[in-house]
């Protein structure tokens, strides 16, 4: 009896590591040229996992009702500004339960890392999101017009259920055409007008006029990208501004 007790308790510990792997997609380690870059030399990113979607309202509530702190009405100023998960009926609900598998929004930066880490994982850097996010669709949707079309449409609501698209080519879903997403080193691009307040600041990374000296001078929706992030603050919440979890390889 005991061995079949160990056994199956061994089967119940895989079982349940399967159903939460089954949320990652480990991304094997390459080279590419950052679009958004000056100049054309390629980056290399190591292997790693990233959440097959963005994380969604369910999965937010979840947290917050672990870890009240993160609550509405309970989270500091100084970690969120005052459109913190607005949309939510309350503290502990989101309210309308077709929202359960949409994209949670309205969250900030110090949250989204939060959220992370308590699920024993962290935020992808720019690097690693740009990476997946170059992947071709398996459809072969083009990527760029996609990503054009849906900046050109203006903030949608309610927002769409996760994984309604086809996935690209490396099985991730929704990195265009649902949301912008947080990543960890967001602030890497933002540019405050101090010469030595932006001396650790990577000036590869604009929009504009300059874009025909980038790596991909055609890619404008990279420069929105950037363009965007480089407009945030960690304390920001935006309507469409959710955010996915990665980790690294072990």
């Amino acid at each position: 009896m005991d061995g079949f007790l160990k056994a199956l308790i061994l089967a119940a510990v895989l079982f349940c590591h399967s159903i939460g792997a089954a949320q990652e997609i480990l991304i094997p380690a390459g080279d590419f040229k950052m679009p958004a870059k000056l100049n054309k030399n390629s980056l290399k990113v190591t292997s790693f996992y990233i959440d097959a979607h963005p994380v969604t309202n369910s999965e937010y509530l979840e947290f917050v009702r672990k870890n009240p702190q993160w609550s509405k009405s309970q989270v500091k100023k100084l970690f969120a500004d005052g459109s913190y998960l607005e949309y939510w009926s309350g503290d502990q609900s989101y309210g309308d339960k077709s929202l359960a598998s949409s994209p949670v929004v309205r969250v900030s930066w110090f949250a989204a890392r939060e959220y992370c880490a308590w699920k024993g994982q962290r935020l992808p850097s720019t690097n690693e999101w740009e990476y997946v996010a170059l992947s071709p669709f398996k459809n072969r949707t083009e990527i760029k017009d996609l990503i054009l079309e849906w900046y050109g449409r203006g903030a949608e609501w309610p927002l769409r259920n996760v994984k309604k698209n086809s996935p690209n080519n490396l099985g991730v879903y929704d990195l265009h055409g649902l949301i912008w997403e947080w990543v960890e080193d967001f602030n890497t691009s933002l540019v405050t007008g101090e010469s030595r307040a932006d001396g650790g600041l990577d000036k590869n990374l604009f929009c504009g006029a300059g874009a025909s000296a980038a790596a991909d001078p055609a890619d404008y929706a990279a420069f929105m990208r950037f363009a965007f992030r480089s407009s945030l603050q960690a304390k920001y919440t935006v309507q469409n501004l959710g955010f996915r979890c990665a980790r690294d390889k072990e």
